[in-house]
């Protein structure tokens, strides 16, 4: 997978608590339940800015760095990263499907044996899913279907149809405990996108188990990486 064709952050202006005035791209880590407009909504209070806008919608269930561009000049570049490759923490769990592909939809247990699993069949499954692959969003995203939010659609029980696209994803680092537990973990790296809820889904379906995602963590957004990131409370503590 090739990194995208960005500047080093290092070599760009990165906003810092207190700066006066708050104008560059700042690294947030979102907190969970917040949404990405409520992460913009409160820095444009914290920081008296209007002109914020951030690098690619997180879902309320997942944390980790947003990137926000504050000052006009700095929401003109958005669209040069918008295209830049992703990494992230993983965390799901098997037996169970949901309408959402994650834990904050409507939960089923799947009543699989998951005991008849072995380490082995779920890294070659998941091995199977590296690399270019075609993949289908979920019904819950913020894809545009004649205009309208396909997950609006799929709240008011409307049929969801959205097109496969080709994706790139590259896993590492996993972490399973059969048959202790049925929650396994692991890192990926993903080009734009790639929705990493359809991932975990897609994985229970070729086990025949189900999956769900149940913690997502987003540590890097091109040059944008977690450890330089702000808390809001960095900002509202001043």
């Amino acid at each position: 997978m090739t990194e995208q064709d960005t500047s080093s952050a290092a070599s760009l202006q990165l906003l810092q608590p207190g700066q006066t005035p708050a104008k560059g791209f700042l690294i947030m880590d979102k907190p969970q339940t917040w949404t990405s407009h409520d992460v913009v909504a409160k820095m444009r209070g914290l920081l008296d800015e209007r002109k914020i806008g951030h690098m690619g919608t997180l879902d309320p269930l997942a944390t980790g760095v947003l990137v926000l561009a504050v000052g006009k000049e700095y929401t003109k570049q958005i669209q040069n990263y918008m295209k830049a490759d992703k990494e992230y923490e993983v965390e799901m769990e098997l037996g169970k499907v949901s309408d959402s592909y994650d834990s904050d939809g409507k939960v089923e247990e799947t009543g699989a044996d998951l005991l008849a699993l072995t380490e082995e069949q779920i890294l070659e499954v998941m091995a199977g899913f590296w690399g270019k692959t075609m993949q289908t969003p979920p019904a819950f995203s913020a894809k545009k279907i004649n205009g309208q939010r396909a997950y609006k659609l799929a709240r008011a029980g409307k049929e969801v149809k959205l097109a496969a696209r080709e994706v790139e994803m590259e896993g590492w680092d996993f972490e399973v405990d059969l048959p202790a537990s049925p929650v396994l973990r692991f890192k990926v790296r993903v080009t734009s996108g790639t929705y990493v809820r359809s991932l975990v889904h897609d994985i229970g379906q070729v086990l025949g188990c189900g999956a769900i995602m149940t913690a997502l963590r987003r540590t890097r957004v091109g040059e944008f990486k977690l450890e330089d990131a702000k808390r809001i409370e960095d900002f509202a503590d001043l």
